[in-house]
């Protein structure tokens, strides 16, 4: 059994992350590699039911995502974070914290992720109902070195294979078998 291993696919609300993860899950799983996957929004649920979306919630929240993290990995099991993750530093306390870490950058324009706005979140935004959303009136701090980039506009199955050469090339997961023909 192979140590597990934790990626966090961040990228402005709306992006694709969650679509991005759904199509990595497919993938491992036909490696036969089950992963947790956090994601922000049911975590949330848990954390702050009632979130505000200050500073100091998301501090606090992202510091209890990334300790749970850490557990499950440190116990074998693989993680995958779906979550925005508007600051660097909350990203880079992961990293810290786990060593067979991935960070995933779903590039996407906030015109596209604004048109798509499946939550509503950005209708909220313009209309004064929310105050808080990165890429509007917080910031998003895109990963300065990413470890790998993908496009939230593109092909998520090409990204989540994509996500997964870059485990495959850092020993993370074994290599796919290639297929023979008789």
């Amino acid at each position: 059994m192979m140590p597990a291993f934790a990626v966090w696919i961040t990228g402005l609300p709306a992006c694709g992350k969650s679509t991005i993860t759904c199509a990595v899950i497919r993938e491992l799983a036909s490696r036969g590699v089950d992963v947790a996957v956090l994601e922000s929004d049911a975590l949330r649920q848990v954390l702050t039911p009632h979130p505000t979306y200050s500073e100091q919630e998301r501090e606090t929240f992202y510091r209890s995502m990334v300790f749970i993290g850490s557990l499950l990995v440190t116990h074998g099991m693989p993680v995958i974070f779906d979550a925005t993750a508007n600051r660097r530093g909350y990203r880079a306390a992961a990293r810290t914290s786990i060593d067979r870490f991935v960070e995933v950058y779903v590039d996407c324009p906030l015109d596209v992720c604004v048109a798509r706005d499946p939550k509503g979140i950005y209708r909220r935004a313009r209309s004064g109902e929310a105050s808080t959303v990165p890429g509007m009136q917080a910031s998003y701090d895109p990963p300065e070195l990413p470890d790998v980039v993908v496009s939230g506009s593109g092909d998520s199955n090409n990204a989540a294979r994509a996500i997964v050469r870059a485990l495959e090339r850092r020993g993370y997961i074994s290599r796919a078998p290639v297929a023979t023909t008789p």
